[in-house]
């Protein structure tokens, strides 16, 4: 009995989750056929890349194809903010500017762990069509109002569509012509009260490779989402429920666990 149960639990341990490898080359197929077709297509991250694993395929796939790449605001940090074609976040009405002018005008887009939720589409409020959306999920793939594909992790998804796609840099393009770059805050005369926006200015200056931010709910979420994250910098934010406080404990967990990182906290909702 002893032996048996040792045995199924080294089963349990070594259980490692694959790709139902019909079902991938069908949901690749198919997805390469929807995108590749597409007049300017967008790449746009979520969440649940960390949990699946997947944020290294998804660059992957941002290299192959061409297409502009955003990010969801609760995953501000998953995705490389040094990549050529990065336009920010996409956050309905207070995306990064000009994002959500290049998301919400193409003719196709793919989400991939995306979470739509009333804090990330703002009330509800995005102007996202189903029919022109590829919804990735860590095991599941939905192509527009057709077909769903089931037992195909994330991040063998990605990679294997990045083999797949036609170069398209058409929504890039559109981007790269109506783009302008944000101005730097007039400077503070002396005696006058310290401005947020001069704040942050400094605080911007502040971050390296070495750094970790941690926004709490509030203010904090908008003025962080402005900061233009360095090449190793962490970032974590919490949207889930919109609770107050939860930074804190966050700070705390996150300096013993990366001993490494100089943890800059946000803290307070603006009130």
């Amino acid at each position: 009995m002893a032996v048996g149960l040792a045995s199924l639990m080294l089963m349990n341990c070594s259980f490692v989750r694959l790709s139902n490898q019909m079902n991938l080359e069908a949901a690749v197929e198919t997805a390469a056929a929807f995108l590749n077709k597409s007049v300017k297509p967008v790449l746009v991250g979520g969440p649940k890349m960390r949990v699946a694993k997947a944020c290294e395929a998804f660059v992957e796939l941002a290299d192959a194809c061409g297409y502009p790449v955003a990010v969801m605001p609760s995953a501000k940090g998953l995705v490389p903010e040094h990549h050529s074609r990065f336009i920010g976040t996409y956050w309905g009405a207070v995306s990064t500017p000009f994002c959500a002018e290049i998301v919400e005008s193409a003719d196709a887009y793919l989400f991939a762990g995306p979470i739509f939720n009333d804090y990330s589409s703002v009330g509800y409020s995005l102007l996202l069509k189903k029919e022109k959306a590829i919804i990735v999920q860590p095991d599941r793939v939905v192509i527009g109002n057709g077909p769903a594909f089931g037992c195909v992790l994330m991040k063998d998804f990605l990679h294997a569509l990045a083999t797949r796609l036609k170069k398209n840099t058409a929504a890039y393009d559109n981007y790269s012509r109506i783009f302008v770059p944000q101005g730097e805050p007039l400077s503070s005369e002396p005696g006058e009260p310290l401005r947020v926006n001069i704040l942050f200015k400094h605080i911007q200056k502040m971050l390296s490779g070495s750094s970790a931010v941690i926004a709490e709910t509030g203010d904090s979420w908008f003025n962080c989402q402005k900061l233009k994250l360095p090449e190793g910098c962490g970032y974590e934010f919490q949207m889930q429920y919109g609770s107050i406080g939860w930074s804190v404990g966050a700070t705390l967990g996150y300096a013993q666990a990366a001993k490494d990182k100089r943890v800059i906290s946000f803290i307070g909702d603006g009130s």
